[in-house]
């Protein structure tokens, strides 16, 4: 095989450049001092023939050739790593490696929590780093930046594996004492009750999953407070009248700390599909295909432990 030359350690530091776009900060992410990364700088820049990173102000600035680089240089590092993992053995018990998970703070409260309970007494040296949901989740994953993604059905990404995790169904939440809901809740009254819901940064036209499903179904609720994170939502409903359409693993954690009541939802919601993902180049993993077997095995473990509410 011929590479003209090129030295492919140089391609780590190129990586590591056109990430990070600082020579220090490349330099420190694959353990290389300033001197000797602007030294693999200078080499690259020699073999493409292009300056790849150009300093404007205070910043780097990549050169278009780096810009056409960067995702197939990414891409043969994560098959190489892919390749070497592939053939190692992994032991839960004894491994330090590091895993990644990016999901709402729903499936971190929700199904997480529980997860890490149990990695802690059968995976004791094991780091598990959890990131909440950004506008980059999906390149993120095609850079081999996180592990795993746990993502709504509707939004994931089509270049990877991926696998049912589990279903949610939704109910309502209101507040103990009060007085204005029985153990059921006629449409009328629900729509003319001050609702509390979610919405993001990152998606300011998506409010929430409930939310697009009643609008589809043309039913405009009066939204009171709009939270950024569904773990609030119960702290929000508690001594006031309003309510929260919220799922249903939510509603049974929260009533078990907080003086809440679970009513059925008077208009019917769509169950919604959480879906795992993980990067193409994990699937034959050790590491990654047991941490999905937790995952999968906790989440069905959790779905027996929630109590059905009847519609009325």
């Amino acid at each position: 095989m011929d590479l003209h030359g090129l030295d492919l350690n140089l391609l780590i530091a190129l990586d590591a450049l056109l990430t990070e776009r600082n020579v220090t900060r490349a330099g420190a992410r694959i353990h290389l001092s300033q001197s000797a990364a602007s030294c693999a700088l200078a080499r690259l820049r020699q073999f493409f023939h292009d300056r790849l990173l150009i300093r404007v102000g205070r910043k780097y600035v990549p050169t278009p050739l780096a810009r056409e680089l960067s995702r197939p240089v990414r891409n043969i590092l994560l098959q190489v790593q892919a390749a070497i993992m592939a053939k190692a053995e992994f032991d839960p018990a004894t491994s330090d490696r590091r895993f990644s998970i990016q999901a709402s703070d729903y499936v971190i409260t929700a199904l997480m929590t529980e997860v890490l309970r149990g990695i802690e007494r059968t995976a004791p040296r094991i780091t598990v780093e959890l990131r909440l949901h950004s506008i980059t989740a999906e390149e993120a994953l095609d850079r081999g930046e996180i592990d795993f993604l746990v993502i709504p059905e509707p939004n994931v990404p089509g270049s990877h594996p991926r696998d049912l995790l589990f279903q949610e169904s939704y109910v309502c939440i209101v507040w103990s004492k009060n007085r204005l809901v029985g153990d059921t809740i006629s449409l009328e009254q629900y729509m003319k009750m001050g609702h509390v819901t979610t919405s993001f940064f990152f998606k300011p036209a998506h409010i929430s999953f409930e939310e697009d499903s009643l609008e589809r179904q043309g039913y405009i609720r009066r939204l009171e407070v709009i939270a950024p994170s569904f773990s609030l939502l119960p702290e929000l409903v508690v001594g006031t009248h309003r309510i929260a359409t919220v799922q249903s693993r939510i509603a049974t954690l929260a009533t078990k700390h907080l003086p809440l009541r679970v009513v059925p939802c008077p208009i019917a919601i769509p169950k919604m599909s959480e879906m795992l993902v993980w990067n193409r180049y994990q699937d034959k993993d050790p590491g990654c295909i047991w941490f999905r077997r937790v995952l999968r095995q906790i989440a069905k473990e959790l779905d027996r432990s929630i109590e059905p509410v009847r519609r009325g």
